[in-house]
């Protein structure tokens, strides 16, 4: 088990979480309590980038769709970066990779 660790920065578009280690059920509330305090802005690009984590169940998935719909009622957009690869399958069996928008990796998603 990888400890999770979060990290927010401020890129040109909006903010960007760096998630590494797993987001499970144990975790996953380490990143929705962040979420709830970020104040997102119309218009306004909240990136998620997964590029270090190392797992994800379904109550990260959850967490996920959580970020999805703070960032739609401030109107502002969310993006996933580096999504590894038995994420993203996951995220296409149930049809996720159909709402989220995908980026290849964190630096791709700075500047929109």
């Amino acid at each position: 088990m990888s400890p999770l660790t979060i990290t927010t920065r401020n890129a040109s578009a909006g903010p960007v979480m760096v998630i590494t280690g797993d987001l499970d059920y144990e975790t996953a509330g380490q990143l929705r309590d962040p979420l709830s305090a970020l104040a997102l802005r119309p218009g306004q690009l909240l990136v998620l980038d997964l590029g270090g984590m190392a797992f994800c169940d379904s109550s990260g998935i959850s967490a996920l769709i959580a970020a999805r719909n703070h960032a739609h009622a401030a109107r502002a957009d969310i993006a996933l970066a580096a999504v590894p690869e038995h994420t993203l399958r996951v995220l296409r069996v149930v049809g996720l990779d159909q709402i989220f928008a995908l980026q290849s990796g964190g630096d791709a998603i700075a500047c929109p």
